[in-house]
Parts: structure tokens; sequence; C-alpha cells
């Protein structure tokens, strides 16, 4: 059996990062854990090739050469995920799809031979048995929240790990809340599922042995919904091992906010190797709040929150959302204001939807406030919903944030500010390799291009040459943080179309 896994490609959006990749030459930020994971499972004497369409073209001779394409993918990657479909059904191929996508709208997609839905660990070993005695079904569902601890390594071999950013692991799955607008609670449960540190200590050898160095993702949706779990086991073997590796990776991770409660958790993710965590704030106004049921973010001084987080080591990229029932005209200055007093460089800000599968679609379904549904991407100025101030106020006021904040003069301010208080945490003791340098190799051109691009070509050159002499003659150990900062926001510029 002849397989192509198949990860389709992503629009431009806020976290593609397309625009700040080609400063460094790389292809995409993140690989397809899932389809990777899901290769792990198929049978080893099955040829298997991975396609991801964000860092490489898919040839009509790939498609020729496969028995099957085996497809996942996001709401986000929906229009590309048509096309692909179109494709393979054209060189007769049968197609296996699964992923967000497909288990949140599996009618949408009739043409799938085979729809594997929910968790691979489920359905798969199902689709796989039905495939071997010649009666594999079009649909396979399940309701069932799985055990990780036999969930098995990916499958890194099937990469090219050079044209990505960073890699990804994961370690749990569920949310202990229920954020009214968030599907996650419907696709993974509440309950705090987590693989054993023996799991994530073989996956993190995996990539250190395939000669992986640099960043690895925990693409948890809250990486500490199991705090004493972590506390006690995991991140423990994580330090352990970590040392003993002299330090090869850079971790980040998703966390709710309560993160800031706990600085023991917050001192053990640093001396394992998290530099940074993304938080969902979604508002500063405690009704909305209440409203959206993101009750962990109540009851407290959340710009206090985000401070004590940042000064512990950890750099906060945060998501913002406007569009609730109780917000007023008067919220898009509060989060413009929000942002730039919390000094979150990487700010999220989208309007918000209804996923399906969220408690905010059947609300909004019963109310028939429903359009169509979402696109995946929180920067593009949709909505699925009919906001109770109107699309036209709420596009507006939108539009007011995301060319406020990323403005050069408020984006380079909040840079600075933020580096300012900046106090770099954790050990890192790179050992030049030979072996490795083709990797990285792309990164070392990087200061050069900016230059070129920020320091000459573009129309915001002076607040980067502010700050770029502020950090080298003031603080000089955050240098190289400024000059990413500096990429990242051109790229933001670009996606919200400021340049």
């Amino acid at each position: 059996m002849k397989v192509l896994l198949l990860y389709p490609k992503y629009p431009d959006t806020f976290w593609s990062f397309k625009y700040a990749l080609s400063f460094i030459s790389k292809r995409a930020v993140h690989p397809p854990l899932g389809l990777l994971t899901v290769a792990a499972m198929l049978p080893e004497k099955w040829e298997k090739k991975l396609i991801d369409m964000n860092v490489t073209s898919l040839k009509d001779k790939d498609l020729q050469w496969a028995d099957y394409a085996f497809i996942g993918a996001m709401a986000i990657q929906k229009e590309s995920v048509k096309e692909l479909i179109s494709r393979c059904k054209a060189w007769g191929l049968k197609i296996v799809a699964g992923g967000p996508l497909f288990t949140a709208s599996p009618e949408d997609f009739p043409e799938v031979d085979h729809l594997v839905l929910n968790e691979a660990e489920i359905t798969v070993p199902q689709f796989l048995r039905d495939l071997d005695e010649g009666t594999a079904r079009h649909l396979y569902t399940s309701d069932l929240f799985p055990s990780l601890e036999k969930t098995p390594t990916p499958l890194w071999k099937l990469l090219d790990m050079k044209r990505y950013v960073s890699m990804s692991i994961q370690y749990s799955r569920g949310c202990p809340f229920s954020c009214e607008f968030c599907d996650i609670t419907t696709l993974y449960g509440h309950r705090t599922r987590t693989k054993n540190s023996s799991q994530i200590l073989e996956e993190l050898e995996a990539l250190y042995s395939l000669g992986w160095r640099g960043g690895v993702f925990f693409v948890d949706d809250n990486f500490i919904g199991n705090k004493k779990k972590l506390k006690e086991d995991s991140l423990p073997e994580m330090i352990n091992w970590m040392k003993k590796k002299k330090h090869p990776f850079k971790f980040a991770t998703e966390a709710s906010i309560n993160l800031a409660d706990d600085e023991e958790l917050m001192k053990l993710m640093i001396d394992a190797g998290f530099d940074s965590v993304f938080v969902g704030i979604e508002t500063p106004d405690d009704g909305a709040l209440k409203e959206c049921k993101k009750f962990q973010n109540t009851h407290r001084d959340l710009i206090a929150s985000v401070d004590k987080i940042q000064k512990f080591g950890l750099r906060m990229r945060g998501g913002f959302i406007v569009g609730f029932d109780s917000d007023s005209p008067a919220i898009f200055d509060k989060q413009i204001e929000f942002i730039q007093k919390s000094k979150i460089v990487t700010a999220m800000v989208g309007m918000l939807n209804a996923p399906r599968g969220s408690q905010l679609y059947e609300r909004l379904f019963k109310e028939g406030r429903l359009l169509n549904e979402v696109t995946g991407d929180n920067t593009d100025f949709s909505t699925n919903i009919i906001p109770k101030m109107g699309y036209e106020k709420l596009a507006e006021g939108y539009r007011k944030i995301v060319s406020s904040i990323y403005s050069p003069q408020l984006y380079y301010e909040r840079v600075k500010e933020f580096l300012r208080q900046y106090k770099r945490t954790g050990k890192r003791q790179w050992h030049f390799q030979f072996r490795y340098l083709r990797w990285h190799f792309p990164y070392l051109g990087a200061p050069f291009k900016a230059l070129m691009i920020l320091g000459i070509k573009d129309s915001a050159r002076v607040y980067y040459w502010k700050l770029l002499f502020w950090s080298l003659f003031r603080r000089p150990q955050v240098l190289p943080l400024a000059i990413a900062y500096s990429i990242y926001g051109f790229h933001f510029r670009k996606v919200f179309q400021l340049i």
C-alpha cells in the first residue's frame, strides 16, 4: 500500500507569519503534527510519503504513485481542501480524511471515501481493521475520549525539518473551562488527558536524534489543565532531560491566565526551557467575560496577571475578541488601551465567531443569529454571527484596533516597553556542530535582511532604527528580540494591509 499524507495550504493569516518567514528562508512555522501522528499508527509495511503543501508542491507524479490519500485539515484550510480533493479524485485516488474541519462538518464532504473522525486513537484502528477485511465504511466517529498513554511518537522521519521554524508536540487534550465561544471541550472534553512523562521524553529524544535544535511548540489548548501532574512529574522529568542534553530546545505553549497564580509552576516551566506562552485574554470588560463564561479571567487584575507572567520570563502572546453582545462602541478604545498598557507585543484580535460545537453556536442558532460557517481566520474581518451592535459598526471598530496597535508608532512603542522590563531566564547552552549548521544557517542572514527591508525600504524605518539603537546601547542583551519583533511587526502590517 502506498499512502500520501497530504496537508493543505494555509491562506496568509496572522499566525502563518508568511512575511516574517521570508527573512529566515523558512516555509512554515509548524509541521502537520496530526498527520505525522496518524502516520505512526499505519502499518509499518505501508509506503508513506508526506506532502505539506505549505512547504512543497504536490506533483502529479506523487498522485500517480499513491493508492490512498490521507488528508488532515482545520477550518481555515477549507478552500484548499476542496481543490485538493478534486485533484485526488481526478487521479482516481481513494481519499481518507480527518481532523477538525471534517469532524465539524462531515456532511460537506460526500466525495471523500472514508471520513475517519474524532480522535484517531479510536477511529483509525477501526478503519484499518475494516480496510484489511475489505469492509471499510464511509464514516467512522466516536464520542469517547481515549487515553493518550498509547499514542505513538509522530513519524518525524517523513518530515523535511529544515523547512520549519519549530517542531510540535502534544502533551494533553481537553480543557477544564467552559468558554462559550470555544469548541475544544466538544472535541476533547473537560477532563485534561495527558501523555505520561516517558512518552514526552521519547518524543523529545526522537527530535533530538534526528538533529533538531531550536523551538518546540506544545500544541495543547491549555497546557496547565492538570497542574499537579505537571509539577510533580512531567516538568521535573523534562528539566532533567534538558540538563542531560545541554538544553537543545526552547519551548512554547498555550495556557490560561491562572498560570499567573502559580509561581512554582511558572518557575518549573522556565527551568524546563519554556520562554513564551499564548493566553486568551479576550477582553478587558468584566461583563463580556462573564457573558462568554470566561470566568477564569474575571475577578482579577488582568494587567497585573500579564505583567507577572512576563516578568517571570515568559513572553506572552495574547488573544482578544470584539463583538460580544454586551460590547459597546467604547470597547474598541478599551482594547487598544489594554494592549498598549499590558505590553503584549503579539496581540491577535479577532471578531467574535461561533464555531460549530461551541455553546455560542447553539445559543445563536436558537436566536436565529447565525449566518454561515466560520472561516477559521481570526483576522479576516469575517464573522458568522449577527452582532448586536451591527456588522458595520463592529468591522469599523475592529479595523480601528488593528490599524492602531500595529501602526508603527504604537507597535514599536509596545515592543520597547516590553523589552525594557524583559529579563531572559533559563539556560541556553548551544554547542556548535557543523552537521546542524545547515538547518540554522538561514537565521544568520535575518539581521542583514532586516537592515535592508526594515531599515531602508520600509516606510516605518525611523521607528526601526530608534528601537535598534536603543536596544544596542541600553539593553544589548535584547537586541535579537528587538530585531525579531520588528520582523513580526512587518508581517502583521502586511496581513492587515497597513503597508
